[in-house]
């Protein structure tokens, strides 16, 4: 079995934890997920920070391309590993 992970990129702490969230009623995620403040390269403002939902995925159950559109919800996307 590989370690698979997700990182999806959010634009903002709300929409990551709606985001969060959510995965487990869509998609039936029992690991809570991880959030991740992820400053911009060289932005000093905290508002200018994303952030990431990082979920585990060790038996490749997920669809990245139903994980793209789910995200896409919350204007966020999915990074590609």
């Amino acid at each position: 079995m590989s370690d698979v992970r997700h990182v999806l990129v959010l634009p903002d702490r709300n929409a990551a934890e709606e985001v969060a969230e959510a995965l487990g009623e869509r998609f039936g995620i029992e690991e809570e997920p991880r959030l991740v403040r992820d400053a911009l390269a060289g932005e000093d403002d905290a508002e200018d920070a994303q952030w990431l939902v990082v979920l585990r995925d060790d038996g490749e159950r997920l669809d990245p391309g139903e994980l793209d559109e789910f995200v896409g919800e919350w204007e966020g996307w999915r990074e590609e590993p």
